[in-house]
């Protein structure tokens, strides 16, 4: 009796080995299962505070056969089988190791919300042998108190070393008809609105979701973009999304809106393979952030904690910066890129200048940028943005033109050296901008001489864009090949001392942990569409929880003048916000680099207003989310990192309502002044958007204010300690 209890003993201790393991995070609040089915797919589940969040959901991948032509040549059955075999990488599995470990370190980051940032998490790496083709795949994972992070891992081995994705077979399960705000499922662009529905309802609303862009291309009716924010009937938030995107294709979701199962779907080549992998290697993380608290969503540091610490040595050449530029003019058609209207083709190095006649709207010239290094020196800016400055914007695009700039040749009109030393003596720098019209190849060709071109010149940042299909045609933005080019041009600018603000590029995965001289992105609709017909009034109060959750976003806020007629009378366009509300993204729509993007005329004519964005630091030592709903409203209270200081921002959605503020985050026993920006009582996004009203009073860590937000409205408050 005894033996056979002892053998029945071991025969579930090796189920168990084989068949579960459970996680725990630090705090207990989650537990992940990992477990394989009966046919040896691996599978995990993720349960918070006791409820299920994600249901048991596969994993794997499914790989492209090396001999395509075996898998139907029944001549070749055994040599059919052995590479329809070697294409699974998601059944037939054994778990041949398991190892717990738990890590705790906190780390500064360059720049960021916050001074600190604890790392802390209990980890469980999985080993699996795959008996029939003699492969192994290690599978880890990372129970944060925020939420889980997974990648695969493929070690060095004989018959896994080169191969190609077919499709990843990473499942999330969910539990119920969830509230999302989705994007359409693209390869191509972010730049969409996002919708609200339930899941179910994604296919219906699919075509409706997807606007017009210079380059897109959709996947499936039911396919959606990461990161996707969610919402149960009960109240937990979901946040799906991915972590250090490396050497592979972007993630979306493919919702089987049946079983309300997400699907792994990555961006395709120009074959339509979905990843070249040489082993030893990882993928991306993939991660779900969950709390029953919005705010804790927002201030999630998990996708920066799955990516690597900084590999830039020497930080002290990255700093934030808070800029004005040459570029709403642009957008809202005041001005133009192009020099000259005299010719309807260019060829680099062929076409001559000196012979044309100077646009009178061109806006890169001397005289004018100039005056935009005055302002920004009178107001304490620290830097000017200039596009259109470089030959070749009368034909850079929709020709699929591969030699479409060199990025170091000025027109007649922009005098690099006389600007830059005018700059310098002004104490203010100018920021590069380099738009490739996304022939990926040409700025590679470009890029050694364009970098030496900045630091010979004095630009230390440069704002880069991705307008357009890809070049090589084919591929997409969000491919790996593209992918990698995105990443190639961080590090090559970090060999050069140069920060990157990438626009276009694929949407980011805390990858400024590891490449801090990335201190922005586009990739999402941004305030330029304001100009382009408009955005939904509450858009910003969904940006935070979606697009900032993998790195900070160069939405160029502070637009004081909504009717875009008024500053060019052929455009009808209306911006969707009201003036207090532009003031609160400063800090809502966190960045390290924050742009006025309005026109200097626009903040002479609001100075009080503007004295906001004048004050406002852009790098903060803490920060405390006061209240947060996706697409309805989020505050936020952050703590200069240079003094004792705070900032309080709101940005509202489509509803008016009215925050009240405890303000027990200050300095206990010391006086404040606020001075507070918020919307006039009949302040309204489309009817009365110029209404604010500022006022100040004495506050202390025992004061509440009281403040409302208009329709697609906010507030901005200034918290100065009163010494």
């Amino acid at each position: 009796m005894k033996n056979n209890i002892l053998n029945l003993s071991i025969m579930l201790l090796i189920a168990s080995l084989s068949f579960g393991q459970q996680l725990k995070s630090p705090n207990g609040n989650f537990t992940m299962e990992f477990a394989l089915s009966s046919n040896g797919t691996p599978t995990y589940q993720l349960n918070y505070k006791g409820k299920p969040v994600i249901k048991t959901s596969q994993l794997g991948f499914e790989l492209k056969s090396k001999n395509m032509d075996m898998e139907f040549d029944s001549q070749k059955s055994v040599e059919a089988e052995k590479a329809r075999a070697m294409t699974n990488l998601q059944s037939g599995f054994k778990v041949s190791d398991l190892k717990n470990s738990t890590f705790d370190e906190t780390w500064k980051p360059v720049w960021g919300e916050v001074s600190a940032i604890r790392n802390h998490y209990n980890e469980l790496a999985v080993t699996l042998h795959q008996d029939k083709t003699d492969r192994n795949i290690l599978i880890r994972f990372r129970l944060f108190d925020d939420g889980l992070g997974f990648r695969y891992e493929f070690p060095e081995q004989k018959n896994l070393t080169y191969f190609v994705i077919k499709e990843e077979k990473t499942q999330f399960a969910m539990t119920g008809d969830h509230t999302a705000w989705w994007l359409p499922g693209d390869y191509d662009s972010q730049e969409y609105d996002y919708t609200e529905s339930k899941l179910s309802e994604i296919r219906g609303l699919f075509d409706t979701a997807v606007t017009s862009n210079a380059s897109q291309k959709q996947f499936s009716k039911t396919g959606v973009q990461t990161a996707l924010m969610m919402k149960s009937s009960d109240g937990i938030y979901i946040n799906l999304h991915e972590a250090a995107l490396i050497n592979f294709a972007c993630l979306s979701l493919e919702l089987d809106d049946k079983n309300l199962v997400f699907n792994a779907h990555l961006t395709p080549d120009v074959l339509g393979d979905k990843g070249y992998i040489q082993a030893p290697t990882t993928t991306p993380w993939r991660t779900i952030i969950v709390s029953d608290d919005a705010r804790d969503i927002l201030a999630s540091k998990m996708t920066y904690n799955l990516n690597e610490p900084s590999k830039i040595d020497d930080t002290s050449w990255i700093k934030p910066v808070k800029y004005v530029g040459v570029w709403w003019e642009m957008i809202t058609g005041k001005s133009s890129w192009a020099y000259t209207t005299d010719f309807s083709t260019v060829q680099l190095g062929v076409t001559d200048y000196s012979k044309a006649k100077q646009s009178p709207n061109h806006g890169a010239n001397n005289d004018h940028v100039k005056s935009y290094i005055d302002f920004a020196s009178k107001h304490g800016f620290d830097a000017v943005l200039v596009e259109g400055w470089n030959e070749g914007w009368e034909d850079w695009f929709g020709n699929h033109k591969d030699y479409v700039f060199d990025f170091v040749t000025p027109y007649p009109d922009f005098d690099v050296k006389m600007l830059n030393a005018y700059a310098k003596s002004k104490g203010v720098e100018l920021i590069m901008h380099h738009e490739t019209s996304s022939s990926v190849r040409n700025y590679e060709r470009h890029m050694d001489k364009a970098y030496q071109f900045m630091k010979d010149n004095g630009y230390n940042a440069v704002k880069s864009g991705y307008v357009g299909d890809i070049i090589p045609r084919g591929e997409y933005h969000y491919s790996q090949n593209t992918v990698n080019h995105f990443q190639y041009a961080i590090e090559k600018a970090a060999d050069y001392q140069i920060m990157v603000n990438a626009h276009e590029a694929v949407r980011p995965t805390g990858v400024a942990r590891t490449w801090p001289n990335l201190i922005g992105n586009e990739s999402a609709r941004g305030t330029e569409f304001q100009a382009f017909g408009g955005s939904k009034p509450n858009h910003t109060t969904i940006l935070p929880f979606t697009r900032l959750i993998g790195g900070p976003m160069d939405y160029t806020p502070g637009i004081f003048e909504m009717h875009i007629e008024k500053v060019n009378p052929n455009n009808k366009s209306h911006g969707n916000f009201t003036i207090a509300n532009q003031l609160g993204l400063y800090l809502t729509m966190y960045s390290p680099l924050q742009m006025a993007a309005d026109l200097i005329e626009n903040y002479e004519r609001f100075p009080d207003a503007f004295q906001f964005i004048k004050d406002v630091p852009v790098d903060w030592q803490d920060s405390k989310y006061l209240e947060a709903e996706p697409g309805k409203y989020i505050t936020v209270a952050r703590k200069d990192k240079n003094s004792n200081n705070w900032f309080i921002g709101n940005s509202n959605g489509l509803e008016k309502r009215t925050s009240k503020l405890k303000l027990d985050f200050l300095d206990k026993g010391k006086k404040y002044e606020a001075t507070i920006y918020a919307d006039a009582k009949d302040a309204h996004y489309k009817t009365n958007p110029q209404a604010y009203v500022i006022s100040k009073q004495k506050v202390t860590s025992k004061s509440e204010l009281s403040l409302t937000s208009a329709p697609g409205g906010g507030f901005a408050v200034s918290i100065v300690e009163v010494k």
